[in-house]
Parts: structure tokens; sequence; C-alpha cells
């Protein structure tokens, strides 16, 4: 019964505990036997909090006895990166300078979940500070990827797509700064949001990047992400940068019809490198929204190639000010990588760092244009390879390691520079065994239809119903 539990989506177990046909309690211990079983492996988690989890879990069970009004995700099981911040608890960051922060005030998509009347289950690893997109780290132990713990679950929301794709949780919360949500989603072979900046609030949680930094869910199911967007998007007065755009009713607005959805794929940048059997998942995806009525089209998109110079002076200047006083006064509990990455930021001139903020908007503006003037999506791999090991991306690992984390993340920076949301959906498996992914980019605030179309090739496959056999 627990593996059926378990392989249930979140809507689905959400539905059973409304209908009283399982309790929360229950689903909450099968959760966490899950989470204790893969741990050794997975290394997912960086604190389960069992306690807490089982006395939520029993008042989530009489709140519904005694007929109270019962929130989106009553009852159900969440865990989340360790950089939410809740007043009082540990939020570590993935780090060895914060591993006994307590910090004073709860974030704005904590207390969402909380009324929303979800369970938190504990906390997931992640890289360091945010900073990894192959999700190493040093201080906690890396996160491994369940379907082979040799290869990278991605980062830096590498906890949070190993725990979803395992079981441990039905689904996480993570940041995405240059693909931090997207990545781990594909490696791990579930579905992730990354929203349009400023369509969640951001309170309350460790930064990475001010002017990049997003939060978003990993699910397993489109559908269940669309419901975990609508519970934590939206206006909030302790974060300015919070859109007050309405939040869409999403999940109402997936009807499985998509015909005549325009869907670019780009002739330029996107492909480039791409080895024959992700090309082949691509074209299989494509296949399948096709047959679903959208059209596919062949655009070119503006060339993202000068935005990464500009993606890193934003990141490099704002991570090394965010973290100025710890790399002046403790730069040796930082790991060497995170270290030298926070520490460019100090010699990047001021001239150089608003030259690339005050071309943000235009260069958004004309790839906007450019592209959503024919399309209503864009369609491109999460990854232009399948995923490589953790040793081969390693810190002093033989090769060329930067270049092969700015592979791993050459799709996925350039949305976060423009501001667009991007959906990454599991799209099967290379011929390593390990999963594939795609992203769908939209325009900003439509999240909607990156839904609508990642929701409508799901009804048509069962990629995201796999799951990984962890081996303690």
């Amino acid at each position: 019964m627990t593996a059926d539990l378990l392989d249930l989506s979140l809507t689905e177990i959400a539905q059973a505990i409304r209908r009283k046909k399982v309790s929360s309690l229950e689903v909450t211990r099968a959760c966490l036997a899950r989470a204790q079983a893969v741990q050794p492996t997975v290394n997912c988690f960086i604190a389960i909090e069992e306690e807490d989890a089982l006395r939520a879990a029993r008042a989530a069970d009489r709140a519904i006895k005694r007929g109270a009004k019962l929130g989106p995700l009553h009852g159900v099981p969440l865990a989340h990166k360790d950089m939410f911040y809740r007043a009082g608890r540990i939020t570590t960051g993935g780090s060895k300078i914060l591993r006994d922060y307590r910090p004073n005030a709860t974030a704005t998509v904590a207390t969402r979940m909380a009324e929303a009347g979800a369970i938190w289950l504990g906390t997931l690893n992640m890289a360091e500070f945010a900073a990894n997109p192959a999700g190493h780290n040093e201080h906690w132990g890396d996160c491994c990827n369940p379907w082979n713990p040799a290869h990278i679950t991605g980062g830096s929301s590498s906890g949070s797509g190993a725990a979803v794709a395992a079981r441990a949780c039905y689904g996480a919360l993570g940041s995405d700064t240059g693909g931090s949500i997207r990545l781990p989603a594909a490696a791990n072979g579930v579905v992730g949001l990354k929203p349009t900046y400023g369509r969640v609030s951001r309170y309350a949680l460790l930064p990475r990047v001010w002017s990049l930094d997003t939060v978003g869910p990993l699910t397993r199911t489109v559908r269940d992400c669309a419901r975990l967007t609508a519970v934590i998007a939206g206006a909030d007065a302790n974060d300015p940068t919070a859109s007050t755009q309405p939040v869409p009713r999403y999940e109402k607005l997936l009807d499985g019809r998509i015909r005549g959805l325009k869907i670019g794929v780009p002739r330029n940048h996107y492909l480039e490198g791409i080895t024959a059997d992700v090309e082949r998942a691509m074209d299989d995806s494509l296949a399948v929204l096709r047959r679903c009525g959208a059209r596919i089209v062949e655009v070119d998109v503006p060339d993202p190639q000068h935005t990464y110079q500009l993606t890193n002076a934003i990141g490099q200047v704002e991570s090394a000010t965010i973290y100025a006083n710890w790399l002046r006064e403790r730069p040796q509990d930082f790991s060497l990588v995170v270290r030298t990455r926070s520490e460019a930021g100090l010699l990047v001139p001021a001239v150089s760092y608003l030259e690339a903020l005050n071309a943000r908007a235009r260069i958004a503006a004309e790839f906007v244009q450019q592209v959503f003037s024919r399309v209503d999506v864009l369609h491109t791999p999460v990854m232009t390879m399948p995923l490589p090991t953790r040793a081969e991306t390693a810190p002093g690992a033989t090769g060329d390691v930067m270049a092969m984390l700015a592979r791993i993340t050459r799709n996925t920076r350039p949305i976060n520079f423009l501001g667009l949301p991007s959906l990454a959906v599991p799209a099967g498996f290379a011929d390593n065994g390990l999963p594939v992914g795609f992203q769908l980019v939209g325009r900003p605030f439509d999240e909607a239809t990156l839904f609508r179309a990642g929701d409508a090739y799901q009804r048509e496959t069962g990629w995201h119903l796999r799951a990984p056999v962890v081996v303690a």
C-alpha cells in the first residue's frame, strides 16, 4: 500500500486525503520511511523533521474530522530546498557558514504553503549558496542522482529534484538563478517551473543574485506544478519586486486542448552541439505536441551569446555584495569554487554592472517581440547532452570542468537574464539511461500557456510516471 501511495501525484494524494480514503498521517509516515530509505544513497535531505511532520499530519487529520475548510495542499507532505527561512528554524543554504543559522523571519512562500495545508517534511540538500549547476556540496556531501548515483542531480536545487524523483515527497520548492530548478528537474525526470521574474515573492529566503533569483516548484506532473504555483504566486507587501499581476486559476485551464498553439523551435544557438540521443528525445516530444494539434514553427532567436557577459556582471557583483562580509572574515569556510565565483564580483567595474542592468529591459523586449510575435511558446532542450558524472564535474577533475558547467547551463541562463517563465518537462532517457528534459519558454507572466502545453504532452506520454529504483 505504501508504494501505491508514493506513486500517486500531489493532486491525486491531496484528493485522496480530502475524501478520507487515506489519512495525512499514513501518507506522511510513508514519505518519511521512503526518505529514510533513500537518504544513504541519494543524500537529498539536510534535515528530516520527523516529529514535526507527524504532529502536523495528525493536526491535518483532526481538521478534516471536524469539517474545517481545507486548503489545496491539505495534509500533503512536501520538502524544500534549505534556503527558505522559517523563524527560529535552522536554514543552512547548503553552507558551512550558516550551519547553525536561525533566522527571525519566515518566507512568504513558506507561510502560503502552510496556509494551504501542506506538511513540511524537512529541508533538502543544495549546492552551497545555490552556486553550482552540477549540485556538488563539499560541506553536506553531494546529492546523488536516484537514477544512477554516479551522475549529477543538476543544481543548485539538487535535493529538490532528487527527493521528488525518489518519491520521498510529493513536491518541493527550489530557486532558479541560472537554471537551478530546470536543471535538476530535467536531470531527475520531474517537472520544474522557473516563473517570470516577480511572479513569486522572494521575501525571507537566502539570496543568490537579487536581479535574477526566482522561486518555483518541482513536481512529478505539470498539474501538480500548476497547483503549487497558484499557491505561492502573487503580490506580497513584504517584497516590492513581487508583481501585482493577478494569478490565474492555472489548473482550471488544463483541458488538454492545444490545437493551433504555435510552438517555436529555434534555428540557432539552443540546438548547437546537441547529441544524437538528446536530439531524438526532442524530436519525439515535438511529434507528440504536433499530434496534440500544436503547430511547430522554426524561428530565429536573438543570439544570447552577448547576454552571458551581462549575466556574469550582474551575478558576480550582486553575489559578492551579498557575501562580502563573509568573504572578508571567513573565506576559509567557503568551498573554493563558490569563493572564487563570488570574489570575482569584487573586480567588476560599477560601470559594467550598471550597463548590464540597463541593457536588460531592452534586450528582453527585443526577444519577446522577435520570438513571440511569431509563436506562443519556445521549445528547447534543457541540456543538449546526456548527464555527466559527478566525477567529471567535480572541482579538480581532469578536463575542463568550467567548460562542462558552462555547457550544462547554456540553454537556461539566457532565460533568467530575460526574466521569462520556463517549464522543464521530462522527455525520456538518453543512451546512458539518465533522464532528458525539454523546456518551454513563454511570454512574461504567461505560465498558464506553458502549463497547458506541458499538461497536454503528459496526457500522451508516460515519462513522468517512471520512478527510479534506489538501491540502499
